[in-house]
This record gives C-alpha cells, structure tokens and sequence, in this order.
C-alpha cells in the first residue's frame, strides 16, 4: 500500500514538473507579414482643368485624358504613356488703326510617355513626347472680319506630381510646355508662317480600372 502511494505521489509529481516545463517553452511568434504597397500598374481615365499662358496671351484650357501605367512588383519605378485632348481659349488682342488682330490657341492635344518614381502612393513623373495644337488669327475692323485657323504639331515636355486617394482614385498636378511648328494662316490673301510655344499647369482627376 505504502509502495502504491509512493508510486502514485512520484507519478503525479511528475505530471505537474512535465505540464510546468511546458507552459515554460517559448511560444513561436507568428510569421511576418510585409504590409502591401500601392502599385500603379492599369489603364486610366480622367479630366483636368488649367491655365495656359505665352508671352501676353492666356487664357483657361481643359479636357480629358486615357492612359496606361506599367509598375514592377518591388520597384519604385513607374513606366506609362499618356494621350489627351484640351479645349482651350489662350488669346491675345491688339488693335491699331480701327483693326482689331487677336492670337488664339483653341485647342491641343498630346500622346506622352512618362516614367515615375513611386514613394506609395504618392508618384513625381516626367513626361513629353508628341503635341499637337489649333491656332488661329483673325482680323476684326469696320469692314467686318476675317480668319484663318489651321492644326499643326511639335512636341511637349513637362512633369508633374501624382497622389493616390483611394485605390482606384488619383489626384495630379501637372506643368507642360508645348512648342508648335510650322504654323500658316493666311489673311487677305498674305501667308504668315511662324511657331507657337505655350506653357500650361492643370489640375486633373484620374479613374483607375
């Protein structure tokens, strides 16, 4: 009876000494998980608005833009390219001798490449590539008015900073300067040929798919 107590106590006790020894071990803490940064990759859609200036001409521009962008998993990087198409109303008017000239840009576009360096999901780019614009020249006096319009194209560089408010949301800020060549108007039967650089800053909303 003695040995069966002595026997039942030893096991027992080792019993406590083991389930002690195992609440003792280390636990293994859960394995990292990196946080998911934002990548830019995907189509685009958006609008924007701005003003345009050259020399003493300005004047309101806006539009919409389509675009694509390109990030590779773990780079900072951002490879796209960029097509858009602004309305605009950049004029300048002299008058002398009763007749009123006015310069205006009423409409350009632009197809860009642009490479960005991506900190999140905030993004500074630069950008250029092909530009195209519509000018034209009238003549307004007592006898009435003549015109002439025409399209021509040249190129543009520029840069910008780009924010990502949501996932599919982003919120830009955007110089560009876009020289045109080659412009002819004709008036009254005398061709003026010549090239047009404007500079522009626009605000823009961009849609990601």
């Amino acid at each position: 009876m003695r040995i069966l107590t002595a026997i039942s106590a030893a096991l027992l006790g080792l019993g406590v000494v083991t389930s002690a020894s195992a609440a003792d071990l280390p636990r293994k803490a859960p394995a990292y998980v990196a946080p998911i940064g934002y990548n830019w990759t995907g189509f685009y859609v958006g609008l924007n608005g701005g003003y345009g200036w050259s020399g003493d001409a300005n004047g309101f521009v806006g539009g919409g833009q389509i675009g694509y962008n390109w990030q590779g998993a773990g780079s900072p990087f951002v490879f796209g390219l960029e097509a858009d198409i602004q309305g605009a109303d950049i004029d300048s008017s002299a008058t002398a001798g009763g007749v009123t000239a006015t310069a205006r840009i009423n409409a350009f576009g632009t197809v860009r490449g642009r490479v960005g360096y991506a900190m999140d999901r905030a993004m500074i780019y630069a950008t250029g590539g092909w530009a195209y614009t519509r000018t034209s020249l009238s003549l307004t006096g007592p006898g009435g008015q003549i015109s002439d319009s025409d399209w021509s194209s040249g190129y543009t560089l520029g840069g910008g900073l780009e924010w990502a408010l949501w996932d599919r949301w982003s919120v830009k800020g955007e110089y560009l300067y876009v020289n045109t060549r080659d412009v002819s108007l004709t008036l009254g039967g005398v061709t003026m040929t010549g090239d047009y650089d404007f500079s522009v800053v626009r605000a823009g909303l961009n849609y990601r798919f």
